[in-house]
């Protein structure tokens, strides 16, 4: 039952089965599969099948819930009994990039303390570049950050998959059908993020590589909340990181354009400099890797 809850907070946080499909490293008919036979255990409907995209149903809304519910019930027990052995020191050090920050460790990081409560966190945010320097400088030791894994004087290690994603506000209608092509792509009003920041730097290696050099950028934001709460007030288009959106697309906030031939797929890395060892951090990624339910 956990292997299929997961499956389903996967496709819930893509609303892709595809998607999914491919961060959970299985086929796409077994992800089908496995929504299906949910639905009919459960004698109801999770998703709307529309021909290019899923959405939640009210039912598949409240199922969420009690997924969240049932998969932190699940952590707790692993923890508890699993883990038990394991100690920390009183305070954990590491530095974390922003998206990171605001949507995925605070939750990793909440669980870690139930277990661990006499362990405290010094966490440094930033965007990436910010954060691979600190690490240069032995002002951190490790921490976790988006983008490439190109620098040789640190060594990178995968924690999970993430989509970064065109979107823009529920009620905009400007593209009420199918997708929008790279040309459309360049003429739309776009808010960007700041210079050094690892999902900007990724989604213009995207575009580069489809010989697009320039993006009609109206507002330059330095974080995926501003940019968030700038589109809830407005018809501009950004790219952002799935894991920031997840619960403005089942709130029905915003939503997701698609744009044809462009797929724009990266990995969050646990970094350090090249030929560190730290019990601590090996401990860490590890708790990590067990208690991130993508």
């Amino acid at each position: 039952m956990k292997t299929k809850l997961l499956t389903f907070k996967v496709v819930v946080n893509h609303l892709s089965f595809t998607k999914a499909a491919e961060q959970l490293f299985i086929s796409q008919p077994a992800i089908s599969k496995t929504i299906r036979n949910l639905e009919e255990a459960y004698k109801t409907t999770l998703f709307l099948r529309k021909r290019n995209s899923i959405e939640l149903t009210s039912e598949g809304k409240a199922f969420l819930i009690y997924t969240n519910k049932i998969l932190g019930i699940y952590t707790e027990m692993e923890n508890t009994f699993l883990h038990k052995s394991e100690h920390f020191p009183g305070l954990v050090s590491f530095g974390v990039s922003s998206t990171l920050a605001n949507y995925i460790m605070p939750k990793v990081i909440a669980k870690f303390r139930v277990q661990f409560p006499k362990t405290k966190f010094k966490i440094t945010t930033g965007n990436s570049d910010e954060i691979e320097g600190l690490i240069l400088n032995q002002e951190l030791n490790f921490g976790i950050i988006e983008g490439k894994n190109t620098n040789r004087k640190l060594q990178f290690n995968k924690f999970t998959k993430d989509e970064i994603v065109l979107v823009t506000n529920a009620k905009n209608q400007t593209f009420k059908k199918g997708a929008i092509n790279l040309k459309v792509l360049q003429e739309i009003p776009f808010i960007s993020r700041e210079m050094g920041s690892g999902t900007k730097e990724i989604v213009f290696q995207y575009l580069n590589n489809h010989n697009i050099k320039k993006l009609n950028t109206v507002v330059t934001l330095n974080s995926t909340e501003a940019i968030k709460n700038y589109l809830f007030n407005s018809d501009n288009y950004a790219f952002i990181s799935i894991h920031a959106i997840s619960e403005d697309l089942i709130n029905n906030k915003l939503k997701i354009i698609d744009v044809k031939d462009l797929a724009i797929e990266r990995w969050f890395y646990f970094v350090s400099r090249t030929g560190y060892q730290s019990d601590l951090m090996t401990k860490f990624e590890k708790y990590t890797l067990n208690n991130y339910n993508f």
